[in-house]
């Protein structure tokens, strides 16, 4: 039965779940039904009680965080899917469908609440499979991305059996059943007359990581009838705090996009640029480039671009399914640069067979819609802070064009029926200088930008290299380029055009390798549990007066 199905004609529900941070006393009861509700493999937990202890003695808490898969009202995993694999339900639920997944991991790296799986090997809870390990094994579920589904099975089968989710025990998700102390409530949202509704509209409740505008659909419940709760203290957000890897609050670094996905953005980033700033040149030229000179920048850039793309290929977990990446082109940027290659790739057979002026543009066009897209597909990654960024996409682009061109530096050292003129140089510098300052600026916004300590650490270490590497050295060069009127200062411009290169790699790797802690956890609001000032009211003098 579907979502549809399961809605009424004058009734959608909207599930979800309210969870008393009061109440849970870190069991983990939750956490074994789920594994055993929906056979999860060794490592593997949809439902997570994570322990949190929070402040300085005498002033210390402890509360145990439920977390999940949020089922959010806007979930940043479905648009990002590039196979339809990701959906969301008229009733809100977000589904996977497995036969649709390829496993490349993008609505992993889109999720902000570390909610999503890949199991690439199964493995078994004592080395070699039992018997009943073996009658509920999942194929399906090896090499996809896997996650919590509200049990969704039940609650799909509720209007058959004449049961209500959230009351009646069987068709309620198994975490919210089987919790010792009912801190796990699970309903209707949209119903006002519901348990959940009410818990809500009563209750002090917050929404996990509410600004970025998921609208996540499980709300936790921080105070009681007759103790109210607490702001969060500056304390509990520091740099200091956050970047304690030991703080079960701060996201660990992601490891669904490796140094596999890091050369696809080197290789396709300077290989588009590459033949953007190629056809731009050749067109300031008085008497243009030759047919040769075409062909061989195409065929470099070519070669780049396809081994980045199979970079990511050995990275997906079904590669079977690569040709799926394009079903969703309406909303996943990665299905967007799978056509924009397409014809990148056909437009350049087709210049190997007729050799025209038009194919050039329309070569260049697709290369340069290839980057484009290529730059958004890190800035819809919400669950990475330092991806999402509203700067990411331009500093790709521009370090693709800057890259490019150092490129063309590089291949106009070797060929010379790649002229560059006087622009090449002063465009270089135009794109050093741009590249420098929009790094800096990424630097200077990161905090604000909610990128966490451990993640602007990783960036900062790499910084004065790419500097001096990446901009300086070729803006020098540039320069001395620039100075040398009547000659060809072709070893210099190579020399400039290396450097680039390798700031580029330096920034891509670090950033999409080694600074992409993810998201992590928040409490803007606490409940009052613990000791001293975190107590509940009235009880603060009787402990710190006690013996």
């Amino acid at each position: 039965m579907s979502g549809a199905d399961n809605a009424s004609a004058d009734h959608t529900p909207r599930w979800g779940m309210v969870i008393d941070l009061n109440r849970c006393v870190g069991c983990q009861t939750c956490t074994i039904a789920c594994k055993s509700a929906n056979d999860l493999s060794p490592g593997v937990q949809w439902r997570s009680v994570l322990d949190v202890e929070q402040g300085e003695f005498p002033n210390v808490e402890r509360l145990f965080l439920v977390v999940g898969c949020q089922h959010c009202a806007n979930p940043p995993c479905v648009p990002v899917c590039p196979s339809g694999a990701t959906r969301q339900r008229v009733d809100g639920l977000v589904t996977m469908d497995y036969d649709l997944c390829i496993g490349c991991g993008y609505c992993a790296v889109a999720c902000p609440y570390q909610a999503r799986t890949i199991v690439q090997d199964e493995k078994w809870y004592f080395g070699d499979a039992t018997v009943q390990e073996h009658q509920v094994h999942h194929d399906d579920r090896l090499g996809v991305a896997n996650k919590c589904t509200f049990c969704i099975d039940r609650i799909d089968q509720a209007p058959r059996q004449d049961l209500t989710p959230g009351l009646d025990p069987a068709a309620t998700p198994a975490c919210a059943t089987s919790c010792i102390t009912q801190a796990i409530q699970f309903g209707d949202f949209n119903d006002q007359d519901s348990h959940v509704s009410h818990m809500v509209a009563e209750g002090d409740t917050f929404q996990m990581h509410q600004e970025l505008g998921t609208d996540p659909q499980i709300k936790y419940l921080v105070n009681t009838p007759t103790v109210p709760g607490r702001e969060g203290e500056e304390a509990d957000t520091s740099d200091e705090r956050l970047g304690d890897p030991a703080n079960t609050l701060v996201g660990t670094r992601q490891k669904f996009w490796d140094i596999r996905a890091a050369i696809n953005f080197t290789l396709g980033g300077f290989g588009s640029g590459f033949v953007v700033m190629a056809y731009l040149l050749s067109q300031l030229q008085p008497e243009g480039w030759p047919g040769h000179a075409f062909l061989s920048v195409y065929m470099i850039a070519g070669a780049a671009m396809m081994i980045g793309l199979f970079s990511v290929f050995l990275e997906i977990g079904r590669k079977l399914r690569f040709m799926l990446v394009l079903l969703r082109p309406q909303s996943s940027w990665m299905s967007r640069e799978a056509y924009a290659g397409a014809v990148f790739f056909l437009a350049l057979i087709a210049e190997l067979i007729l050799q025209d002026n038009v194919l050039h543009m329309l070569i260049a066009l697709a290369a340069l819609a290839f980057l484009y897209c290529q730059a958004r597909i890190l800035h819809a990654a919400k669950g990475i802070p330092a991806w999402r960024v509203a700067l990411m996409p331009w500093m790709l682009i521009g370090a693709g064009l800057f890259e490019g061109l150092g490129l063309l530096f590089v291949v106009g050292a070797l060929n010379s029926e790649i002229v560059i003129g006087p622009v090449g140089p002063f465009l270089g510098l135009l794109l050093a200088g741009a590249n420098s300052w929009q790094w800096w600026l990424y630097r200077k916004r990161a905090k604000k930008a909610n990128i966490p300590p451990l993640a602007r650490t990783e960036l900062a270490r790499i910084t004065p290299w790419l500097h001096v590497i990446g901009h300086a050295l070729p803006g020098v060069l540039y320069i001395a380029a620039l100075t040398m009127i009547g000659e060809e200062p072709v070893a210099l411009l190579a020399v400039a055009g290396v450097a680039s290169l390798a700031g580029g790699a330096i920034w891509k790797y670090t950033v999409i390798v080694r600074a992409s802690y993810q998201q992590g956890f928040a409490l803007p609001r606490l409940p009052r549990r613990g000791s001293g000032d975190r107590t509940a009211p009235g009880l603060y003098g009787t402990f710190q007066n006690s013996p």
